[in-house]
């Protein structure tokens, strides 16, 4: 059974694994054609956990989590036993099992409904996504205008982040650019420009005497002219470089605010001018979108009319087979020796229009076992036996609806016997018609019943323990039925073992 549990996603502990060993390995293969997950019919589930805790799952090769693995398995295997994972327990299940109980006439109703349920959901979708509730309207719109209204103020402009960068590197360096613009305008004026203007009075002395001379003087005096504008350019950027303390903050300050406007809307100007246009037109469509809602709100209101009408003629329909399901459910359990037992299938019709996939309905399955006890939800039942006899009356009623393929009973048998036994068995026999059984038992008349039996021994090998699993000839299946009647090998057990076995000569 643990390992059923455990391929089925269920927790582990360490003293699981085998001792010396550092991990264990579990593997399933399951024959489901019909499965998209199947391949070659087959599904192939595997589990690998280590002592360190670390899992390893695997369905038909695939790495998948141990909460995919439980999802998975959930709708292959139920398992009855010390409260193991069942998908019947699980109270969001239960509204399925009385449909399916209930058959054509909710289904026709349920896929109409759901039909209105998908519009339905899509309309809301698209309400919410137009501001279609009030306050969500308001809370956006206010928050749009308001980065609108940081953006619009900021009047940004492109190109002006680049310019100021420029101007912050000057002022940061503003002693070392006026230390040398000096001293490249001293430079100019005085040493330069001096030397170059008694180079013009030199030439002009011999400028007559030869045409070359009065053509480099000409060239002579272009340079003195260049220089001449070249120093005054000079001197007035060195004028320009000082810059007063508010001037300083204003760049930074103004620097400080593109950055946050960058931060929050865009990585250039340009995009942030970009995104301004874009609140400006959402700004636009919320404002003007009332006409639009208001049509949606329509549709929706007369969609929830409908679908109102036929949640409640749904909960009708669940209420009445609520009661022939619970009585006939009571019926199996009186019949596996739980005559103090009352199961009640409970629907409630939620009055404040909060639908869900299967209309207004919640549904869930109580039982109480004993006279004076309380009805309390399946999954708070402590007894495993008794769990597994529940389960199995539920099973014999749903048996036809009921997809879950697997079903596993760990001793089923728990504080039964005689009449009880031979109903349990009757019943495990019938379900057993359109779900695979697997069942641990020490009951013989549960045992003759099955199509295959196993025995499952323990031998000790090199001073170790091992389970071992043997099929069991027909021969051998009676000696053991035989065995676990009697406690030991007479001809009376024998032939009483022949006798619950006789079933299989008849079918």
């Amino acid at each position: 059974m643990t390992h059923f549990g455990i391929i089925s996603g269920g927790r582990f502990s360490k003293e699981m694994i085998r001792k010396g060993e550092n991990h264990s390995y579990i593997e399933a293969c399951i024959y489901m054609p019909e499965n998209q997950t199947a391949i070659d019919g087959n599904i192939i589930v595997s589990r690998e956990i280590y002592s360190n805790g670390r899992n390893s799952c695997k369905i038909n090769g695939r790495l998948v989590t141990v909460n995919e693995l439980r999802e998975f398995m959930k709708n292959i295997i139920d398992i009855h036993g010390q409260n193991d994972n069942q998908t019947i327990l699980e109270k969001s299940s239960h509204i399925g099992y009385l449909d399916s109980f209930i058959g054509k006439e909710i289904s026709e109703l349920k896929e109409k409904y759901r039909n209105l349920y998908n519009n339905y959901n899509e309309l809301k979708q698209e309400l919410k996504n137009n501001y279609g509730d009030d306050k969500e309207k308001e809370r956006k719109l206010d928050l749009l205008k308001y980065q609108y209204d940081e953006l619009e103020a900021s009047n940004l402009k492109i190109g002006e982040d680049k310019k100021l960068e420029e101007q912050r590197k000057i002022i940061l360096n503003s002693e070392k650019i006026t230390e040398n613009l000096k001293i490249s305008d001293e430079a100019l004026s005085i040493q330069t420009i001096d030397g170059i203007n008694i180079a013009i009075k030199a030439l002009e002395k011999i400028e007559n005497i030869d045409s070359i001379y009065s053509e480099k003087l000409s060239q002579i005096k272009s340079i003195y002219y260049d220089i001449q504008e070249l120093s005054r350019d000079i001197s007035s950027l060195n004028e320009e470089i000082y810059f007063n303390d508010e001037e300083r903050n204003e760049i930074e300050s103004r620097l400080d605010l593109i950055f946050s406007l960058k931060r929050k809307y865009g990585n250039t100007i340009e995009e942030i001018l970009n995104y301004k246009q874009k609140l400006e037109q959402e700004i636009f469509e919320i404002e003007n979108i009332d006409e639009k809602n208001s049509k949606l709100k329509k549709e929706i209101q007369e969609i929830e009319k409908q679908m109102t009408t036929l949640a409640i003629k749904m909960n009708e329909i669940r209420i009445e087979n609520a009661q022939i399901l619970s009585e006939k459910i009571n019926k199996e359990l009186k019949e596996l020796e739980m005559p103090n037992a009352t199961f009640n299938s409970k629907v409630i019709l939620n009055k404040n229009n909060e639908f869900n996939k299967s209309g207004l309905d919640s549904v869930e399955f109580l039982i109480k076992t004993n006279i004076g006890d309380e009805e309390k939800p399946l999954i708070k039942i402590a007894s495993g036996g008794e769990m597994s006899r529940i389960m199995l009356a539920i099973k014999s009623v749903l048996a036809n609806v009921d997809k879950v393929p697997i079903l596993i009973f760990d001793e089923i048998d728990t504080g039964i016997s005689g009449k009880a036994a031979k109903a349990v068995s009757e019943k495990m026999r019938k379900i057993s018609n359109t779900h695979q059984i697997l069942a641990i038992t020490h009951l013989a008349s549960i045992a003759a019943k099955a199509d295959y039996n196993y025995y499952i021994s323990k031998i000790v090998e090199n001073e170790k323990t091992k389970t071992t699993v043997k099929k069991l000839t027909e021969e051998e299946t009676i000696e053991e039925i035989a065995r676990i009647s009697n406690g030991e090998l007479t001809k009376i057990a024998i032939e009483h073992a022949k006798e619950l076995r006789s079933w299989k000569n008849i079918t």
